[in-house]
């Protein structure tokens, strides 16, 4: 019986290296679809609309909330966040793999509603100390800023038990390869075939 498709989630604090990992994931498995999140905060020099985000006015994106259309949003920055429902829901129908990056309390949310169809991974840092190197060597943070993001970083921690499955990401290459291991995904070169990359979700 062939496999179901997933939707794979990937959580981590900040200065954990998740957007790397992410990166390099979805280089070895090009047939895994990836989740674009929809926003409302203006468009950043070099962002395309639908590869980074897609942006939406703030009516728009409220519609969606009152329709039912994210499986998920949260506000940040005064700015709103969410997931789009439907793009999932087509993946998992056609049985494909849809990765996702998500904040704990997106994807605790998304694991809530899709159960056993959804995979989540939280990616740790090597140790404590080595996160409050990265997050307070950030040259380009202030250093109020540097401290908030030390401590959402260490409370997100603490959540680390409700997720699938903990990474430690100490070595970019050694991580993948133990993902791979956890979601069944064959050697690169060796998978099913390329589907187009495509989705919805947060990064």
């Amino acid at each position: 019986m062939p496999r179901r498709g997933r939707l794979i989630v990937f959580v981590a604090p900040s200065g954990a290296g998740k957007t790397s990992v992410i990166r390099l994931v979805r280089s070895r498995h090009g047939g895994v679809a990836y989740s674009v999140s929809c926003t409302t905060r203006p468009m950043r020099p070099g962002e395309v609309d639908g590869r980074d985000y897609r942006f939406l006015d703030e009516p728009t994106f409220r519609r969606g909330i009152d329709d039912g259309r994210f499986v998920e949003w949260a506000e940040v920055h005064g700015h709103l966040y969410g997931t789009p429902r439907e793009p999932l829901d087509e993946a998992l129908e056609q049985d494909r793999d849809v990765l996702l990056d998500l904040d704990v309390a997106g994807s605790l949310r998304l694991k809530e509603l899709y159960r056993d169809r959804a995979v989540t991974v939280f990616l740790s840092p090597p140790s404590v100390d080595e996160l409050e190197r990265r997050l307070l060597g950030r040259a380009t943070d202030s250093p109020e800023v540097q401290r908030l993001r030390l401590r959402n970083a260490l409370k997100e921690m603490t959540f680390r038990d409700r997720f699938d499955f903990q990474v430690v990401n100490d070595d970019l290459e050694r991580v993948c390869r133990e993902i791979d291991g956890i979601l069944g995904f064959a050697p690169r070169g060796e998978g099913r075939g390329k589907q187009q990359d495509e989705g919805a979700g947060r990064s």
